[in-house]
């Protein structure tokens, strides 16, 4: 039996033939070909014991360039069965023809992808312009369709679009204007055109579920069912202009929409030069993609819009998703369930019926559907109606299997496929479900109890010696839970600490995947269950893009542990306050970018919560940066969690010295709080050190009275920070950007700005007020002691800020 070794040193052997017999017996391929050329497809015999996939063969190879990459136009041969494809693919860096390449290849484009064709096939460009794909029989797989349209030959671009052209080098057909799952840098996604996923990752050969279509009203994701039903809409006003000036294009790592040929910022992502592709993915997700074929950042694209659980099939057909992707099946309010799990292993292949003799509805009540959030979607003739009518109307339709009901609208929506269901935990509604189901007479006990809020998983209370760990019992879609142990040989015995503060320190850890992940210990008992429920309550059920993502926790006796994405830039302080000579500088557009980054994370918190959120200890310790600077609001320990219409609801001081604004003194405290904290760091972020600073004179100890002195003196450009350049060549910009901070910094806090209006004025679609009042200094003889983690400040005079809080890469 042949070893991974042995078998790719075998390989190499047949590797000079088999280019002779596929290319018909060029020594050379390139990047173009003329008329009336064939190649087939032709594989190598290897011995009867080997079954494995091999290619891609190359027809046209686009080498590598300065600023390209590697793409290949050929065939590729699966294992089981021994079927080809033709398409274009992306090669792997170090990698070019491995015959043995286990991953396969990274494909990008293909032409038969429902079609497959045997070994042998034949690839014809004919004299008369046509590009036929023919398999062994006879039979036409595929074809460009171009005959008697003067082409004149074919061309693979660095950007990997394969081009039939005419005479005069103009395209007659090119493949970019038949997508199929990706979207490649400098490929246009146009009115009319979708992307179509394979059927999973490990078969990409057969079309899946899912489309997402540029439409002349919008971008849509939705299911290939009959009727579709979708779950990610982008609503667009396209002008009545061509389809070909009106698109979705990845430009050099940033994903981003055109109107009429203009850049539109209303749908942009800026993904990073790093990635090479964007994907369409089996899941439904759109992910950015590297060129080894990794994913990029953000891990999915529609994430920040949907949440977790708003895709079809995230917990399956019939399953119910509550937050943290915790999957469930439906129970009725007595405790019984119709469903089990197909796999408890793979809660996305859903739940199954039980099976019995008679039809009936099981009811679930505050559950909500993707297709249906709003309530405004209604199935003919179904409006203004009772839940009654709703429920008989599916009794009496043979095709529907659910129907969702809206009280406050009357309105009625049938679907013949029910796919994951959401349940609603932070608020109650008006929405009911009616799934249709067998009349079992001997229903099954749930597994989940009782409680209507039994579909999210609910932890089995353990009594503890010293630590009510039952109060977690009421937080609703945890994230994974990790046994002690698991995290001590994730961490590999706590070895490698990232940072430490106030409440604990923080470890690098290394899940069984590969994936690096930010392990927080918490110590001290009581006051690290307090700041360990307030994180779980808080970032365990929010999702933004600019907020850090909780991907699981550990409650074990006395252990409090929270696990963490990986964060490979560190904390903000790092790249602000720690410069050494010769290390890599902050230029302006990546501090602009973090700036907005954390605009729009505390936006989301304050905002677009279901419930508002104010963070109460923003500072550049606290915000992380991935390998590409994107920002992320961190360290949730002291937030607070405020109904939507209350202002003033926090009593007990929390946060940190220098932060903290002076509403705090009369504990009147609102989001604004947070604003406040952000002029502070968006002000150390352009003066590139930190808001008390005993190694300075007096006079410049403190950076709020140098902000007010300079203001004053007309000299705000002396506070910029000087060991960037850029920053000083963007001095207008920069300016403007510390006139922000003195908005957000207003002593009284009903003059401050909220965060949707900093964001604006970052868009530039809104003006700063010109009266701004820049005596924000408010230091006082009050003796006042707040508690920062476990420590006791007295903020009665000025003082040094805390030393730096886990400020290594996380």
């Amino acid at each position: 039996m042949f070893t991974c070794w042995s078998l790719r040193s075998f390989l190499s052997l047949l590797l000079p033939p088999f280019f002779s017999c596929l290319v018909d017996a060029r020594a050379y391929v390139g990047p173009t070909a003329g008329l009336s050329n064939k190649w087939i497809a032709t594989v190598p015999v290897l011995p009867p014991q080997i079954v494995m996939s091999y290619g891609p063969f190359p027809v046209l190879l686009r080498e590598i360039n300065g600023s390209g990459m590697p793409f290949i136009c050929g065939f590729y041969v699966t294992a089981y069965p021994k079927v080809c494809y033709f398409g274009i693919f992306l090669l792997r860096p170090n990698n070019p023809f491995s015959l043995g390449d286990l991953e396969g290849p990274v494909v990008v484009w293909s032409a038969n992808r429902n079609k497959p064709v045997s070994a042998n096939a034949t690839l014809e460009l004919t004299a008369e312009g046509d590009l036929v794909l023919t398999d062994v029989d006879g039979s036409v797989a595929w074809s460009t369709n171009t005959t008697g349209m003067s082409v004149a030959g074919m061309n693979l671009t660095d950007t990997g679009n394969l081009v039939l052209f005419d005479k005069n080098n103009a395209t007659v057909w090119q493949s970019f204007d038949h997508p199929t799952d990706p979207l490649v840098n400098g490929q246009k996604l146009k009115v009319g055109q979708k992307l179509t996923p394979s059927t999973s990752r490990s078969n990409w050969t057969e079309q899946g579920l899912f489309s997402l279509s540029l439409t002349t009203i919008g971008l849509f994701a939705q299911t290939e069912t009959d009727p579709p039903q979708v779950y990610f809409p982008f609503w667009v006003n396209f002008p009545n202009t061509s389809d070909d000036s009106n698109y979705i294009q990845l430009i050099e790592g940033v994903l981003v929409l055109f109107m009429n040929s203009k850049r539109n910022e209303s749908l942009s992502f800026s993904l990073g030069s790093s990635v090479q592709y964007v994907k369409f993915e089996s899941d439904g997700h759109l992910r950015p993609c590297q060129l080894d074929g990794k994913r990029g950042v953000p891990g999915d694209l529609l994430q920040p819009f949907l949440g977790d659980c708003a895709y079809p099939t995230v917990c399956g057909k019939y399953g119910i998703c509550s937050s943290g992707r915790q999957c469930g099946c439906p129970t009725s309010s007595d405790g019984m369930s119709y469903f089990k799990p197909v796999d408890v292993r793979h809660p996305e292949l859903g739940r199954s019926c039980e099976t019995s003799q008679f039809q009936t509805f099981l009811e679930l009540n505050d559950t909500a559907y993707f297709t249906y959030d709003t309530g405004t979607q209604i199935t003919p003739g179904l409006g203004n109606i009772d839940k009654e009518t709703c429920r008989e109307a599916c009794a009496k339709n043979c095709s529907c299997k659910a129907a969702f009901f809206r009280t406050s609208y009357g309105s009625c929506y049938l679907v013949s496929q029910v796919f994951s269901l959401t349940y609603l935990e932070v608020i109650s509604s008006d929405s009911i479900v009616f799934i249709k189901v067998h009349n079992a007479s001997n229903k099954i006990p749930s597994s989940l109890g009782k409680d209507k809020k039994s579909n999210a998983r609910v932890l089995r209370r353990h009594e503890v010696d010293e630590v009510e760990e039952d109060c977690l019992e009421q937080l609703l879609g945890l994230p994974t839970r990790f046994t002690y142990d698991d995290l001590v040989a994730i961490t590999e015995d706590f070895s490698r600490k990232l940072g430490e503060g106030g409440f604990g320190s923080v470890f690098e850890g290394t899940l069984n995947d590969g994936t690096k992940v930010a392990v927080k210990r918490l110590d001290g008992v009581r006051q690290s269950m307090k700041s360990f429920r307030t994180e779980v309550e808080t970032i365990g059920n929010i999702h933004h893009v600019n907020l850090i993502r909780l991907l699981g926790l550990c409650a074990e006796k006395l252990q409090r542990l929270l696990v963490y994405e990986y964060m490979s830039n560190g904390s903000l302080d790092k790249w602000i306050f720690h410069k050494s000579k010769g290390s890599f500088v902050l230029d302006w557009k990546n501090r602009r970018k973090i700036i907005c980054d954390i605009a729009k994370g505390l936006n989301y918190l304050h905002q677009e919560c279901k419930w508002k959120i104010v963070h109460m200890d923003i500072k550049p310790q606290n915000i992380l940066l991935d390998e590409n600077f994107n920002a992320k609001v961190a360290d949730f320990g002291l937030s607070k969690l405020l109904d939507r219409d209350q202002s003033r609801a926090v009593t007990t001081m929390r946060g940190t010295p220098g932060y903290l604004a002076s509403e705090w003194l009369n504990a009147t405290i609102t989001e604004k709080v947070d604003v406040y904290s952000f002029g502070v760091v968006v002000l150390e972020i352009i003066c590139g050190r930190k808001v008390s600073d005993s190694s300075r004179d007096e006079e410049d100890m403190y950076l709020l009275d140098v902000f007010k002195r300079k203001a004053e003196e007309g000299r705000l450009l002396d506070m910029v920070d000087n060991t960037c350049e850029d920053m000083q060549l963007n001095q207008p910009h920069v300016v403007n950007m510390m006139r922000i901070a003195a908005w957000c910094l207003q002593s009284d806090f009903s003059k401050r700005p909220s965060m949707l209006m900093v964001i604006k004025v970052l868009d530039g679609v809104m003006e700063i007020p010109d009266a701004l009042d820049y005596d924000f200094s408010h230091r006082t003889s009050m003796n006042i002691n707040v508690t920062v983690g476990q420590q006791n400040i007295d903020i009665g005079a000025p003082v040094s800020v805390l030393p730096s809080i886990l400020s290594g890469p996380r």
